[in-house]
């Protein structure tokens, strides 16, 4: 609804721009003309109340007045080109005084916009510098990558066979300690068949007279005991 509003109102605008401005001369010489006319009237009112006290019963000697209105006219018109020269000499010292503050900017800016190119092709250079730099620490970085790859594989595989050689290690010791008891078990059982052998061996390598002289030494020791 806005933007509507703005549309109408800015072909309303260009409307009037075009109807006035082909009476915008005819307004101009309006202007002018009302404004001589006034002036010719005070010019009248003057020439009349000076006639009326200089000659006061008598015939003022420029019966038309058209002398008097012309020398008027004149130094009407010197007044106005005095003020419309004063009034441009005044703009040329502000437009000076604005063309030297521009060229001064001008100046300003022009130094600005060197320093800047230079900052700019600096900080171009700087930036192709930073971009050759990423592209090496970028290649670094696959590589870094791809070989922390190939070496966790690697570990991985380690590990594997490390787990795998452990297990195997482990299977080994195991049936190592399973040998060693079936040997222990096998050794003892050997010293006790032999420790049973030595005793049945010595039993019947022992002679018979060691056995009756043992029997008989209690009775001799009953007959050879003196009386209490």
């Amino acid at each position: 609804m806005e933007s509507w509003k703005s549309h109408v109102r800015v072909e309303l605008f260009h409307r009037d721009c075009r109807q006035k401005d082909p009476f915008s001369g005819l307004f101009h010489k309006v202007s002018k003309l009302e404004e001589m006319l006034d002036f010719h009237v005070k010019l009248w009112q003057s020439m009349d109340t000076s006639c009326s006290k200089e000659n006061k019963g008598s015939r003022c000697p420029d019966e038309g007045g058209t002398l008097y209105l012309r020398v008027n006219e004149m130094e009407l018109f010197n007044q106005q080109l005095k003020q419309k020269i004063s009034d441009l000499t005044s703009n040329i010292y502000l437009k000076d005084a604005e063309l030297q503050y521009c060229h001064s900017q001008v100046s300003r800016y022009r130094t600005e916009a060197v320093l800047l190119a230079q900052g700019s092709s600096c900080l171009k250079a700087n930036l192709e510098e930073y971009e050759y730099e990423l592209e090496c620490q970028s290649k670094e970085l696959t590589a870094l990558r791809l070989e922390q790859k190939t070496l966790r594989e690697q570990l991985s595989a380690a590990n594997l066979q490390n787990e795998q050689l452990l297990e195997r290690w482990l299977e080994e010791k195991k049936e190592e300690a399973e040998r060693i008891n079936k040997h222990n078990a096998t050794q003892e059982r050997w010293q006790r068949l032999a420790g049973c052998l030595k005793k049945r061996y010595r039993a019947r390598s022992r002679p018979p007279c060691a056995t009756n002289i043992s029997e008989n030494k209690p009775s001799e020791s009953k007959i050879q005991r003196p009386p209490s």
